[in-house]
């Protein structure tokens, strides 16, 4: 069981939650992820690991509510118990000093690309950082990422905060004033499908960190599984970062929608039960 000790809402759907997990928080670095159950009748979820305090033994991770699971998650209270916290897993990211590092978030993507801006930093690069949404109220962690970077350039959909436009406009302005040695994208997968095709045509090595459906986080289940290079990986054990001019990413995304009316009608009887 872990206790949660921490919970702040970002917005109407999504929040920041920090439980109680001193041997993840040791041995957790940029990159890596967590699986959680909520209790003995829930789906096990993959949330990357956004911070970790090891004096307190605590981890940080950003929840967005998208279905059933993460509803019940973002339910809890300060107190509540998690019944199983499993990790840290995947493969950290191979953090070096490379030069001008441009790292793009979209949406909660912010909350895994932040220890990565952070390690990328302290590894001596300069790092400049994108974030996105389509609106002001979507932007989440401005402080926390403008902490590590050189720069920080907001994007919304509707220019309600920073400047109007997509994630690419922002990725296009740097590149083309700046040489860029790096890109880390981490979003929405179509989002960073466009991402990867505008670093591709500057031939700019590009890492992608996945968010697929997991089951087991072995590798063991094959849910997560992906196409990179025309060659199956799966992201809870090769993964959560591939190249970005690899990834199948149309391949990705049809995966992902393989259960949306199941997850719709689900969540639809989770709000009827919970009226």
């Amino acid at each position: 069981m872990n206790k949660i000790v921490e919970k702040e809402f970002f917005s109407e759907n999504v929040a920041k939650i920090v439980i109680e997990a001193p041997e993840i928080a040791k041995s957790r670095k940029a990159g890596h992820f967590v699986i959680i159950r909520i209790d003995e009748r829930g789906e096990r979820i993959p949330l990357t690991i956004a911070g970790a305090d090891i004096d307190k033994g605590t981890i940080t991770l950003v929840v967005q509510k998208v279905g059933v699971s993460s509803a019940k998650l973002l339910a809890l209270n300060e107190g509540d118990q998690i019944l199983d916290v499993v990790g840290p897993l995947g493969k950290a990211t191979h953090i070096d000093k490379r030069g001008t590092i441009l790292c793009a978030g979209g949406g909660v993507g912010a909350a895994p690309l932040l220890p990565i801006v952070e390690g990328f930093k302290k590894a001596g690069n300069r790092v400049i950082t994108i974030l996105a949404a389509r609106s002001k109220d979507l932007i989440i962690l401005e402080d926390e990422l403008s902490k590590y970077s050189d720069e920080l350039i907001v994007m919304t959909d509707d220019g309600s905060l920073g400047k109007k436009g997509l994630v690419t406009a922002g990725m296009e302005e740097v590149i083309q004033r700046e040489k860029v040695n790096t890109c880390m994208v981490i979003g929405p997968a179509i989002m960073m499908k466009f991402a990867a095709l505008t670093t591709k045509k500057y031939n700019i090595p590009t890492e992608a960190s996945l968010n697929t459906i997991m089951v087991d986080g072995t590798g063991m289940c094959g849910a997560c599984r992906v196409s990179v290079g025309g060659k199956t990986k799966f992201v809870c054990v090769d993964g959560p970062e591939f190249d970005a001019h690899e990834v199948n990413f149309e391949e990705m995304m049809s995966r992902l929608g393989g259960y949306k009316e199941l997850e719709v009608e689900a969540y639809e009887k989770y709000l009827k039960n919970a009226q």
